[in-house]
């Protein structure tokens, strides 16, 4: 079964599950929310990667459209997990920063990235323009799903006694608009990632894939509880907010399969590139985010998930939404436009580093 798996992909795979036995091992001593906090925190990173990976060899195994169905339902697993760990324990303000923080490391730091990688190997890149076109149309209506009920709710509009059930109706209108972009995946072909993005030199078994992505799963779960369980004590200790964790640290090591568009991008592969990232962010926006919030209105009543995030947030997606389709609707991006997208990111992490 392992034969196929090469020696840098066992390290990974070593490496992964190493950190999180470590970090189960300095929680049961009682090391110190730090080290817990980040020990939790390398190993989700570690975590998401191999689920990234192990959902890629799907594809070798699988039609394009299933590979990209199963890639929507795990490819944000430890966030997800995260997500609902800090719900129950009534950290809302994680879980908006940290769904906020998954779009703008994907569409705008992962993104600005490979933007500039790829450039400064091959020059001006050129990308088709279509599909970037419809995800950012569908992101500014994800982002309207946000912004329209934070400002019922600053405005003090009558929408505001009803914050949760406002939310529902977004989540169900963006379910909706999720299910019918599948249906059309499914009919045109996968737009979500292309198959050439999976390509692999090696094949691993099918049933290795499937058993890794389960032993993955159990090891999401440990490792969102034990993280959110340090989080709060780790951020006192270390002088920075929760916001800040939510949306830079939990985002970041949640996007680290996001190596995966950097390395098309340095492979001229722009389209691709392009076409990954922006999906990524979508498949938070449509499905994620309404997911959680129906799962929140389910389970977690007390401490509901609603869509009216702090002002502050809500302008810096919207910002991120109008930068990046500005940057690729027309089909063309250089070195400049990379650095552009990265420096946004950074001016948006440093508003939030003090909370």
């Amino acid at each position: 079964m392992f034969g196929d798996v090469t020696a840098s992909e066992r390290r990974v795979v070593a490496i992964a599950f190493g950190l999180t036995c470590l970090a189960g091992a300095l929680r049961w001593i009682d090391a110190g929310p730090i080290l817990v906090f980040a020990t939790s925190t390398i190993a989700l990173a570690a975590i998401a990667y191999l689920i990234g990976e192990a959902t890629n060899q799907l594809g070798n195994h699988l039609g394009a459209s299933a590979t990209g169905m199963i890639q929507s339902a795990l490819g944000n697993l430890p966030e997800v997990f995260v997500c609902i760990f800090a719900l129950r324990a009534g950290s809302v303000e994680v879980v908006q920063a940290a769904l906020v923080g998954s779009i703008l490391a994907t569409a705008v730091l992962i993104l600005g990235v490979a933007l500039m990688v790829g450039s400064e190997r091959h020059g001006l890149l050129k990308f088709e323009s279509r599909t970037p076109r419809m995800i950012s149309v569908l992101l500014m209506l994800a982002v309207s799903a946000l912004v329209l009920p934070t400002l019922a709710h600053e405005l003090h509009l009558p929408a505001a006694q009803h914050q949760q059930e406002l939310a529902v109706v977004c989540a169900i209108a963006l379910l909706l608009v999720f299910a019918l972009s599948t249906r059309v995946m499914l009919r045109d072909g996968e737009r979500k990632v292309p198959p050439e993005a999976r390509a692999r030199s090696n094949v691993w078994p099918m049933g290795l894939a499937v058993l890794l992505l389960a032993i993955c799963g159990v090891a999401t779960v440990l490792l969102a509880d034990w993280f959110i369980e340090a989080l709060k004590p780790a951020s006192e200790r270390l002088g920075i907010s929760e916001a800040f964790a939510g949306l830079v640290i939990v985002a970041i090591a949640s996007n680290t399969v996001g190596i995966v568009e950097i390395r098309l991008a340095f492979q001229g592969k722009a389209d691709l590139a392009v076409s990954v990232a922006l999906n990524g962010a979508l498949q938070v926006a449509v499905a994620v985010i309404p997911f959680l919030v129906l799962v929140s209105f389910v389970f977690f009543g007390d401490t509901p998930f609603t869509l009216a995030i702090p002002p502050i947030m809500a302008i810096a997606l919207t910002l991120a939404v109008l930068v990046v389709t500005l940057v690729c609707v027309d089909g063309r991006a250089d070195v400049v436009d990379g650095a552009a997208l990265v420096g946004l990111y950074i001016l948006i992490a440093a508003i939030f580093w003090w909370g």
